[in-house]
């Protein structure tokens, strides 16, 4: 894998969902699918993959074909990924959790070794407004964890996603997009600059959509501080509606320390709950969804070209 630039974007399809994939679109209660549901979530995410492959075999696209996908339901597509040559990237946080922990419990390492992906992901949410001694924890463990991938030699790709606590979002009237533009980024920067004391050395920051390229310029700065000159950036996708996804792609492509972007259920979710419900067929499902990613990375693309601002 090369590093990915401005010019060669990392173009992640995300379908690392676990416990949301299985309550949303197949049923499942408790977190607990029948043998049924479990069959049916790893096809889906033979197509989803396959989706991935027609939008590369399809479309001249620029930039690094890339897949986020756990082993529980998406083994199939870590196979097929490393037999293709896409970029691989799995997760090794605990689906659904507040705070992180481990999917495999000590046996994580086991996991790793045996894969051997390109990426090691964790889903983190935090807020500097959240439990200290909680917080505290969870930056002991994430430490640890940057510490073994290193010894690893296996790169952390971290995402971050910072909630509202309810005060922050009673300060902003309620209105959870006024605390995306005027307070998160803020407390974004605090984060991640608290995780770097912590010790905390992500190859890769998956950062939420943000509003403004100053916004964006801020985030670089800080995961690039302390002589970090190898770290970037890439957006997430947060299940966010097509044009509020293009405008975030459009604040932080232009930017120096964006290289790509991770971008799930926008891209799949219509299509697997219409295959679900009968509306349309694998052949049809498929094929939107490769249309759909395409899109997502020609936008991408032209984006990037443009002057930040």
């Amino acid at each position: 894998m090369d590093r990915p630039t401005p010019q060669n974007p990392l173009l992640i399809m995300a379908m690392d969902h676990r416990a949301s994939f299985g309550k949303t679109l197949f049923g499942v209660v408790d977190g607990k699918p029948t043998s049924d549901q479990e069959r049916a979530m790893r096809r889906a995410k033979q197509l989803i993959y396959r989706g991935l492959r027609e939008a590369w075999d399809g479309a001249s696209l620029s930039g690094q074909a890339a897949v986020l996908v756990d082993e529980r339901y998406g083994q199939t597509v870590v196979d097929d990924a490393q037999r293709d040559g896409i970029v691989l990237a799995i997760p090794v946080e605990k689906s659904g959790q507040d705070w992180f922990g481990y999917e495999w419990g000590d046996d994580w390492r086991d996991h790793l070794n045996r894969v051997r992906p390109d990426f090691a992901k964790i889903l983190v949410r935090d807020n500097p407004a959240f439990n200290g001694a909680d917080r505290k924890a969870q930056f002991a463990a994430l430490r640890e964890l940057s510490d073994d991938l290193r010894g690893m030699e296996i790169p952390l790709l971290y995402e971050l996603l910072v909630p509202p606590t309810d005060g922050q979002l009673a300060s902003v009237g309620g209105d959870k997009e006024r605390y995306d533009t005027e307070l998160r980024p803020e407390l974004e920067v605090r984060v991640i600059a608290e995780n770097q004391a912590a010790g905390v050395e992500p190859a890769i920051w998956k950062i939420e959509g943000l509003e403004s390229a100053a916004a964006a310029e801020a985030v670089v700065a800080q995961i690039r501080s302390g002589g970090r000159h190898d770290v970037d950036a890439i957006l997430l996708g947060r299940d966010a509606p097509r044009e509020r996804l293009r405008h975030w792609i459009d604040v932080a492509a232009p930017v120096d320390g964006f290289v790509g972007f991770a971008i799930g259920r926008s891209i799949w979710e219509e299509a697997i709950e219409g295959l679900q419900k009968r509306r349309i067929d694998e052949e049809q499902a498929g094929r939107s969804i490769a249309q759909e990613y395409a899109g997502y990375a020609e936008h991408y693309a032209f984006a990037a070209r443009r002057d930040p601002g």
